[in-house]
């Protein structure tokens, strides 16, 4: 099986992607696209020279590679996707096993988070409605993909992987709770930029505290990705039971 996992960036998706490569039975991939998205825009983001030196740049031999054989012949193959990072004519024909997966978090804790890290984002930074767009054109395909909530996985790591791997026909594996500190060997070269907090974590950290106050330009940019947030929640998989 192939999991895309689709978000924004600063949704929990580096911890997510320890997760499942906390699996024996699970390769994992780190945002595959971005090299190709870098040099399509032009973008000067954290590290893009070395980004442009780590992964292939056409995005039709990015494509062969998420739909070819699993690295290290794994049963599955967890692929994680920044929703912004998919330019039109970017979008692979996916293998049949694939099952693709939004993660969402509160817009207020995206702004807040990735400023903490590179300041003035703008809107198309954060993926918002590049999270619909994709929601949307995958929908249409077949049944609507999965969503989850980071804040949902946060409060009950155990029973909401639990049901996600229920959902995706995949035995859970308690190894998911938990991996060692320092990062995962598949980190993609700007770890170092962005994933310090993920490189000092051994496992979920707990429910996140109330939202942070925004002002100015960071207030606006929450609302703005609050319609999509509000779209998408709507296909998300209800709280478990703790």
């Amino acid at each position: 099986m192939r999991i895309c996992m689709w978000s924004g960036p600063r949704n929990l998706s580096t911890a997510m992607m320890y997760s499942f490569g906390a699996r024996r039975d699970c390769a994992v991939v780190d945002e595959p696209f971005y090299a190709a998205y870098l040099e399509r825009t032009g973008l000067d983001h954290p590290m893009r020279d070395q980004v442009l030196a780590a992964q292939a740049h056409d995005p039709a031999v990015v494509a062969r590679g998420l739909r070819g054989a699993v690295p290290g012949a794994r049963a599955h193959f967890y692929q994680k996707h920044m929703v912004h990072h998919m330019l039109p004519g970017f979008m692979p024909d996916w293998p049949a096993d694939t099952r693709h997966v939004f993660l969402i978090r509160h817009p207020a804790r995206v702004v807040a988070s990735y400023a903490a890290k590179r300041e003035a984002p703008t809107l198309a930074d954060l993926g918002f409605a590049d999270q619909w767009r994709l929601f949307e054109a995958l929908h249409a395909l077949g049944p609507a993909p999965l969503v989850i909530d980071s804040a949902t996985i946060r409060e009950n790591p155990q029973a909401t992987l639990a049901g996600l791997c229920q959902d995706l026909a995949l035995s859970f594996d308690p190894a998911m709770l938990a991996w060692p500190a320092g990062g995962h060997p598949d980190d993609g070269v700007w770890a170092p930029h962005w994933y310090g907090a993920a490189h000092r974590s051994t496992g979920f950290a707990g429910a996140e505290e109330a939202l942070p106050v925004l002002v100015g330009d960071y207030r606006d940019l929450a609302e703005a990705g609050m319609a999509t947030y509000a779209r998408l929640a709507k296909f998300c998989r209800k709280s478990p039971q703790n």
